[in-house]
């Protein structure tokens, strides 16, 4: 069970030799703290992703990273080598980064191969290496076309394979797949991670899309208010939450009132009219004492469809997904919940349905707890 209140920096990820390291990272613009000690490490090869919503921090801390922005205080390290520190920083030139860019920032009038290799040009084998990068992106065949005969992600392969050419130590990557399709982007994120993990290229994204986040990234760090709410891995963050802000931001689902009456028991007001339908017992320990007024997160895949239930929620609003339909329910209380149902229960706004809690796993906090 989540009861956590304030921020874990845990990951699953082997750290005995990390390869990017910030450590108590602040960063302030005059009176203005941006990013507030920040800190993660990365191993060698491993992606990590700064995840959250526009204006938090998270493409602040990536030019950090990159040697564009000083730090006010805290160090980043590359491969144990100290890059920012407050005054002191190593140019960008000298950190062997590259960068993907949200627009991908081409070259129009160069063509697919002299993009690739701008920034090796003059490097003995220049051109093997360039060959060699276009066939990893699967564009082997387009290296004398210009960017503006490719699609959008086309274009992006074309980034990354530019950023590859050099070899660099790192590779940033600043929210880029928000040009494209919300159908191709977890496509996208999915193939770039292969192609970083064939060439063991450490690498960070950016990004306000959890989705991307997820089809891409080792271990992710959810930033609020230029704060690291919390760092680990997906599944972690969604299943155990280290905040109500994490748990607000990761997936979907609401908060509802409860109270706990003992380790697999809860407490909360279901049905005015059944007492009874009151109860709820959970499959996941409850480690907070009996009596303890709480917060509890329910995802879709909590709140179960049952016509033969007694407890009786209307539909507040529904969201056509094809197999299934996200329903928003309003319990008798006034309080809402999230289902996700198949797609051949298709109830009416107004419709009053019947519904049943299934917890195997409680996310849970004291109710003294701040919502986001």
């Amino acid at each position: 069970m989540s009861g956590q209140s304030t921020p874990t920096l845990s990951s699953t990820l082997d750290l005995a030799a990390p390869w990017l390291t910030v450590e108590h990272v602040s960063l302030s613009y005059g009176a203005r703290k941006v990013l507030d000690d920040i800190s993660f490490q990365l191993p060698r090869g491993a992606i990590g992703c700064l995840l959250g919503p526009s204006g938090c921090g998270k493409t602040t801390a990536l030019r950090a990273i990159a040697g564009f922005e000083p730090v006010t205080a805290g160090t980043i390290a590359l491969d144990g080598q100290v890059v920012s520190a407050p005054g002191r920083i190593t140019p960008p030139e000298k950190r062997r980064i590259g960068m993907v860019f949200q627009d991908y920032a081409l070259f129009p009038h160069l063509t697919v191969a002299d993009n690739v290799g701008f920034g090796i040009k003059g490097r003995p084998q220049a051109s093997e290496r360039v060959a060699e990068m276009l066939k990893l992106v699967g564009l082997d065949q387009a290296g004398q076309r210009y960017p503006h005969e490719l699609s959008g992600g086309q274009q992006q392969r074309v980034a990354l394979a530019r950023a590859l050419a050099p070899a660099p130590s790192l590779v940033l990557l600043d929210e880029p797949f928000s040009n494209l399709d919300v159908s191709l982007r977890e496509h996208l994120a999915g193939e770039v991670r292969e192609i970083l993990k064939r060439t063991q290229t450490t690498a960070i994204l950016v990004t306000h899309d959890q989705h991307e986040a997820f089809a891409m990234a080792d271990a992710i760090g959810v930033l609020a208010d230029g704060v690291l709410q919390q760092w680990g891995t997906a599944y972690g963050l969604y299943h155990q939450p280290a905040n109500q802000r994490v748990a607000n931001f990761i997936g979907q689902g609401a908060f509802v009132k409860a109270t706990v009456m003992g380790p697999h028991q809860l407490r909360m007001p279901l049905s005015q009219q059944d007492p009874d339908a009151c109860e709820v017992r959970t499959t996941d320990t409850i480690t907070l004492p009996p009596g303890t007024p709480i917060d509890l997160l329910l995802r879709p895949d909590d709140v179960v469809h049952d016509d033969r239930s007694d407890i009786r929620a209307e539909v507040r609003h529904k969201a056509f997904r094809g197999a299934e339909i996200l329903y928003t329910l309003r319990l008798s209380n006034g309080e809402e919940v999230l289902a996700m149902v198949p797609s051949h229960h298709d109830h009416a706004l107004g419709e009053a349905i019947g519904i049943r809690l299934s917890l195997d796993h409680v996310v849970a906090f004291p109710s003294a707890s701040v919502h986001a």
